[in-house]
Protein backbone atom coordinates (compact mmCIF):
# COMPACT_ATOMS: atom_id res chain seq x y z
CA UNK A 1 0.00 0.00 0.00
CA UNK A 2 1.47 3.52 -0.98
CA UNK A 3 1.67 5.97 1.34
CA UNK A 4 0.41 9.54 1.05
CA UNK A 5 3.12 12.15 0.72
CA UNK A 6 2.50 14.99 1.92
CA UNK A 7 2.40 16.96 -1.89
CA UNK A 8 -0.44 14.32 -2.49
CA UNK A 9 -2.40 15.13 0.86
CA UNK A 10 -2.29 18.86 0.07
CA UNK A 11 -4.10 18.37 -3.15
CA UNK A 12 -6.73 16.83 -1.02
CA UNK A 13 -10.03 18.16 -0.83
CA UNK A 14 -10.46 17.40 2.94
CA UNK A 15 -6.71 18.29 3.49
CA UNK A 16 -7.80 22.03 4.57
CA UNK A 17 -10.72 20.94 6.34
CA UNK A 18 -8.35 18.84 8.74
CA UNK A 19 -5.76 22.03 9.02
CA UNK A 20 -8.75 24.42 9.65
CA UNK A 21 -10.60 22.56 11.91
CA UNK A 22 -7.65 21.06 14.29
CA UNK A 23 -6.06 24.99 13.99
CA UNK A 24 -9.10 26.59 15.82
CA UNK A 25 -9.03 23.59 18.45
CA UNK A 26 -5.28 24.36 18.89
CA UNK A 27 -6.22 28.40 19.49
CA UNK A 28 -8.80 27.16 22.17
CA UNK A 29 -6.02 24.84 23.98
CA UNK A 30 -3.62 27.93 23.53
CA UNK A 31 -6.28 30.19 25.57
CA UNK A 32 -6.69 27.21 27.96
CA UNK A 33 -2.99 27.36 28.55
CA UNK A 34 -3.40 31.16 29.08
CA UNK A 35 -6.32 31.40 31.07
CA UNK A 36 -4.35 28.96 33.19
CA UNK A 37 -1.06 31.53 33.68
CA UNK A 38 -2.87 34.38 34.32
CA UNK A 39 -4.39 33.34 37.55
CA UNK A 40 -0.15 34.33 38.69
CA UNK A 41 0.84 36.10 35.82
CA UNK A 42 0.49 39.41 33.35
CA UNK A 43 -1.18 38.96 30.05
CA UNK A 44 1.58 40.80 28.95
CA UNK A 45 4.10 38.22 30.36
CA UNK A 46 1.83 35.36 29.02
CA UNK A 47 2.18 37.41 25.50
CA UNK A 48 5.66 37.72 25.59
CA UNK A 49 6.37 33.77 26.23
CA UNK A 50 3.61 32.88 23.43
CA UNK A 51 5.49 35.11 20.68
CA UNK A 52 9.06 34.41 21.96
CA UNK A 53 8.41 30.67 21.57
CA UNK A 54 6.52 31.41 18.60
CA UNK A 55 9.80 33.08 16.96
CA UNK A 56 12.08 30.43 17.38
CA UNK A 57 10.94 27.97 14.86
CA UNK A 58 10.67 31.30 12.28
CA UNK A 59 14.31 31.88 13.12
CA UNK A 60 15.38 28.15 12.51
CA UNK A 61 13.91 27.96 9.52
CA UNK A 62 14.91 31.37 8.45
CA UNK A 63 18.85 30.90 8.90
CA UNK A 64 19.22 27.40 9.25
CA UNK A 65 16.73 26.66 6.70
CA UNK A 66 17.86 29.22 4.03
CA UNK A 67 14.49 30.94 3.99
CA UNK A 68 15.79 34.46 3.71
CA UNK A 69 12.45 35.50 1.63
CA UNK A 70 10.35 35.51 5.00
CA UNK A 71 12.48 38.70 5.95
CA UNK A 72 11.48 40.24 2.29
CA UNK A 73 8.62 42.74 3.05
CA UNK A 74 7.46 43.13 -0.89
CA UNK A 75 5.12 46.63 -0.23
CA UNK A 76 4.75 48.82 3.03
CA UNK A 77 6.99 48.23 6.25
CA UNK A 78 5.07 50.45 8.14
CA UNK A 79 2.04 48.71 7.66
CA UNK A 80 4.02 45.43 8.86
CA UNK A 81 5.38 46.87 11.55
CA UNK A 82 1.61 48.33 12.51
CA UNK A 83 0.04 44.95 12.32
CA UNK A 84 2.58 43.54 14.57
CA UNK A 85 1.71 46.12 17.23
CA UNK A 86 -1.88 45.92 16.85
CA UNK A 87 -2.03 42.38 17.01
CA UNK A 88 0.35 42.21 19.83
CA UNK A 89 -2.34 44.97 21.77
CA UNK A 90 -5.28 42.35 20.64
CA UNK A 91 -3.68 39.30 21.65
CA UNK A 92 -2.90 40.61 25.47
CA UNK A 93 -6.76 42.19 25.44
CA UNK A 94 -8.01 38.72 24.15
CA UNK A 95 -5.65 36.63 26.89
CA UNK A 96 -7.03 39.77 29.08
CA UNK A 97 -10.85 38.97 28.22
CA UNK A 98 -10.13 34.88 29.29
CA UNK A 99 -9.15 35.80 32.29
CA UNK A 100 -11.83 37.77 33.00
CA UNK A 101 -15.12 35.59 31.94
CA UNK A 102 -15.32 31.96 31.37
CA UNK A 103 -14.17 30.72 27.91
CA UNK A 104 -17.34 30.48 26.30
CA UNK A 105 -18.44 33.65 26.99
CA UNK A 106 -15.03 35.16 25.89
CA UNK A 107 -15.16 33.23 23.01
CA UNK A 108 -18.85 34.21 21.72
CA UNK A 109 -18.08 37.76 22.51
CA UNK A 110 -15.14 37.73 20.17
CA UNK A 111 -17.13 36.44 17.32
CA UNK A 112 -18.38 39.72 16.96
CA UNK A 113 -15.53 40.86 15.05
CA UNK A 114 -16.80 39.36 11.97
CA UNK A 115 -19.37 41.47 11.90
CA UNK A 116 -16.83 44.67 12.57
CA UNK A 117 -15.19 43.39 9.48
CA UNK A 118 -17.90 44.85 6.62
CA UNK A 119 -18.49 47.80 8.34
CA UNK A 120 -14.56 48.62 8.06
CA UNK A 121 -14.72 47.82 4.53
CA UNK A 122 -17.44 49.75 3.97
CA UNK A 123 -16.10 52.89 5.60
CA UNK A 124 -12.11 52.71 4.93
CA UNK A 125 -11.62 50.22 1.31
CA UNK A 126 -15.19 51.47 -0.02
CA UNK A 127 -16.05 48.27 -0.52
CA UNK A 128 -20.30 47.63 -0.86
CA UNK A 129 -22.40 46.64 1.70
CA UNK A 130 -25.88 46.36 0.59
CA UNK A 131 -28.93 46.22 3.02
CA UNK A 132 -28.96 42.52 3.40
CA UNK A 133 -25.82 42.39 5.14
CA UNK A 134 -26.66 45.94 6.78
CA UNK A 135 -29.70 44.10 8.43
CA UNK A 136 -27.29 41.12 9.33
CA UNK A 137 -25.35 43.34 11.19
CA UNK A 138 -27.77 44.91 13.52
CA UNK A 139 -29.11 41.78 13.96
CA UNK A 140 -25.91 40.29 15.27
CA UNK A 141 -25.32 43.37 17.70
CA UNK A 142 -28.84 42.45 19.09
CA UNK A 143 -27.34 39.24 19.54
CA UNK A 144 -24.58 40.82 21.68
CA UNK A 145 -27.01 42.68 23.60
CA UNK A 146 -29.01 39.60 24.26
CA UNK A 147 -25.67 38.11 25.84
CA UNK A 148 -24.78 41.26 27.84
CA UNK A 149 -28.21 41.09 29.53
CA UNK A 150 -28.22 42.67 32.84
CA UNK A 151 -28.82 40.13 35.10
CA UNK A 152 -25.57 40.43 36.54
CA UNK A 153 -24.21 37.15 35.50
CA UNK A 154 -21.79 38.41 32.56
CA UNK A 155 -18.75 40.30 33.60
CA UNK A 156 -19.07 43.79 32.09
CA UNK A 157 -15.67 44.69 32.35
CA UNK A 158 -15.20 41.22 30.91
CA UNK A 159 -17.36 41.74 27.88
CA UNK A 160 -15.64 45.23 27.52
CA UNK A 161 -12.33 43.48 26.82
CA UNK A 162 -13.72 40.69 24.46
CA UNK A 163 -15.53 43.32 22.31
CA UNK A 164 -12.00 45.60 22.07
CA UNK A 165 -10.18 42.63 21.52
CA UNK A 166 -12.92 41.34 18.99
CA UNK A 167 -12.48 45.25 17.31
CA UNK A 168 -8.93 44.80 16.88
CA UNK A 169 -9.51 41.59 15.68
CA UNK A 170 -11.49 42.94 12.92
CA UNK A 171 -9.39 45.96 12.52
CA UNK A 172 -6.54 43.03 11.86
CA UNK A 173 -8.24 40.87 9.03
CA UNK A 174 -9.02 43.91 6.96
CA UNK A 175 -4.95 44.62 7.17
CA UNK A 176 -4.50 41.29 6.01
CA UNK A 177 -7.11 41.61 3.17
CA UNK A 178 -4.72 44.65 1.76
CA UNK A 179 -1.33 42.93 2.97
CA UNK A 180 -2.45 39.77 1.36
CA UNK A 181 -2.46 40.78 -2.04
CA UNK A 182 1.44 41.24 -2.04
CA UNK A 183 2.78 39.41 1.45
CA UNK A 184 3.48 36.09 1.91
CA UNK A 185 1.38 35.08 5.00
CA UNK A 186 4.82 33.42 6.58
CA UNK A 187 5.84 37.23 6.29
CA UNK A 188 3.23 38.64 8.13
CA UNK A 189 3.56 36.16 10.91
CA UNK A 190 6.89 36.26 11.32
CA UNK A 191 7.19 40.22 11.89
CA UNK A 192 3.93 39.89 14.13
CA UNK A 193 5.20 36.95 16.87
CA UNK A 194 9.23 38.85 16.03
CA UNK A 195 8.18 42.20 17.07
CA UNK A 196 5.51 41.54 19.64
CA UNK A 197 8.22 39.72 21.26
CA UNK A 198 10.13 42.98 22.14
CA UNK A 199 7.09 44.93 23.06
CA UNK A 200 6.16 42.55 25.32
CA UNK A 201 9.86 42.43 26.53
CA UNK A 202 9.67 45.98 27.63
CA UNK A 203 7.08 45.47 30.03
CA UNK A 204 8.26 42.47 31.53
CA UNK A 205 10.95 44.04 34.42
CA UNK A 206 7.97 45.10 35.94
CA UNK A 207 5.39 42.55 35.55
CA UNK A 208 7.89 39.15 35.63
CA UNK A 209 7.00 36.64 38.00
CA UNK A 210 9.34 33.71 38.68
CA UNK A 211 7.45 30.81 36.62
CA UNK A 212 6.79 27.20 39.08
CA UNK A 213 7.80 24.18 37.50
CA UNK A 214 4.42 22.92 37.30
CA UNK A 215 3.34 26.50 35.17
CA UNK A 216 6.68 25.60 32.71
CA UNK A 217 4.37 23.16 30.84
CA UNK A 218 1.74 25.82 30.02
CA UNK A 219 4.61 28.27 28.84
CA UNK A 220 5.66 26.03 26.41
CA UNK A 221 2.00 24.94 25.58
CA UNK A 222 1.32 28.60 25.00
CA UNK A 223 3.80 29.42 22.47
CA UNK A 224 3.68 25.87 20.48
CA UNK A 225 -0.13 25.63 20.00
CA UNK A 226 -0.11 28.83 19.09
CA UNK A 227 2.76 28.76 16.55
CA UNK A 228 1.22 25.26 15.16
CA UNK A 229 -2.20 26.60 14.80
CA UNK A 230 -1.03 30.07 12.80
CA UNK A 231 0.31 27.47 10.37
CA UNK A 232 -2.63 25.19 10.29
CA UNK A 233 -4.69 28.15 9.49
CA UNK A 234 -1.93 29.45 6.84
CA UNK A 235 -2.17 25.83 5.17
CA UNK A 236 -6.42 25.69 5.28
CA UNK A 237 -6.46 29.35 3.71
CA UNK A 238 -4.12 28.20 1.05
CA UNK A 239 -5.38 24.78 0.06
CA UNK A 240 -9.59 26.06 1.15
CA UNK A 241 -12.00 28.32 0.09
CA UNK A 242 -11.92 30.94 2.69
CA UNK A 243 -16.20 30.38 3.85
CA UNK A 244 -14.78 27.21 4.63
CA UNK A 245 -12.48 27.72 6.46
CA UNK A 246 -14.03 30.61 8.32
CA UNK A 247 -17.05 28.36 9.26
CA UNK A 248 -15.05 25.88 11.35
CA UNK A 249 -14.13 29.06 13.05
CA UNK A 250 -17.37 28.53 15.46
CA UNK A 251 -16.37 25.26 16.40
CA UNK A 252 -14.05 27.74 18.57
CA UNK A 253 -16.97 27.87 20.99
CA UNK A 254 -17.23 24.11 21.10
CA UNK A 255 -13.93 23.64 22.73
CA UNK A 256 -14.28 26.72 24.60
CA UNK A 257 -17.47 25.26 26.36
CA UNK A 258 -16.08 21.91 26.69
CA UNK A 259 -12.92 23.27 28.13
CA UNK A 260 -14.16 25.58 30.63
CA UNK A 261 -16.31 22.74 32.48
CA UNK A 262 -13.48 20.53 32.42
CA UNK A 263 -11.18 22.36 34.23
CA UNK A 264 -13.37 25.74 35.55
CA UNK A 265 -16.43 23.96 35.85
CA UNK A 266 -18.02 26.45 34.01
CA UNK A 267 -21.41 26.56 31.67
CA UNK A 268 -22.63 29.45 29.39
CA UNK A 269 -26.10 30.68 30.18
CA UNK A 270 -28.84 30.04 28.00
CA UNK A 271 -28.07 33.96 27.28
CA UNK A 272 -24.56 33.35 25.96
CA UNK A 273 -26.09 30.33 23.69
CA UNK A 274 -29.34 32.29 22.47
CA UNK A 275 -26.98 35.85 21.47
CA UNK A 276 -23.82 33.51 20.22
CA UNK A 277 -26.12 31.94 18.41
CA UNK A 278 -27.67 35.36 16.73
CA UNK A 279 -24.16 36.60 16.31
CA UNK A 280 -23.07 33.30 15.02
CA UNK A 281 -26.39 33.05 11.96
CA UNK A 282 -25.87 36.74 11.63
CA UNK A 283 -21.92 35.78 10.87
CA UNK A 284 -22.56 33.07 8.37
CA UNK A 285 -25.67 34.66 6.68
CA UNK A 286 -22.82 37.96 5.96
CA UNK A 287 -20.68 35.21 4.56
CA UNK A 288 -23.53 33.59 2.03
CA UNK A 289 -24.35 37.51 0.63
CA UNK A 290 -19.86 37.87 0.19
CA UNK A 291 -19.84 35.14 -1.46
CA UNK A 292 -22.24 35.65 -3.59
CA UNK A 293 -21.16 38.71 -4.45
CA UNK A 294 -17.79 37.67 -5.27
CA UNK A 295 -19.49 34.85 -7.77
CA UNK A 296 -21.82 37.88 -9.19
CA UNK A 297 -18.60 40.22 -9.93
CA UNK A 298 -16.88 36.91 -11.00
CA UNK A 299 -19.35 36.00 -13.96
CA UNK A 300 -19.94 39.34 -15.16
Amino acid sequence: MAFFTHQTLQKHPLYGVFCAILAFFLFAVMNVFAKKLSENHSVIEIAFYRNFIATLPFLYIIYLGGRRDILVIQSSPKTVIFRAVLGTLSLIATFKAFSMMPMADATAFLFTASLIIPMLGFFFLGERVGPYRWGAILIGFVGVLVMLHPTGNVSMAGAAVALCAASMHAILQTILRSLGKTEKPETVTFYFVFIGTFISLIAMPFVFVMPTWNEIPHIIGVGITGVLAQLLLSSAYKTTQAATVTIFNYSGLIWATLFGWMFWNDWPSHYIWIGGGIVIASNLFIMYRENKRAKENYSN
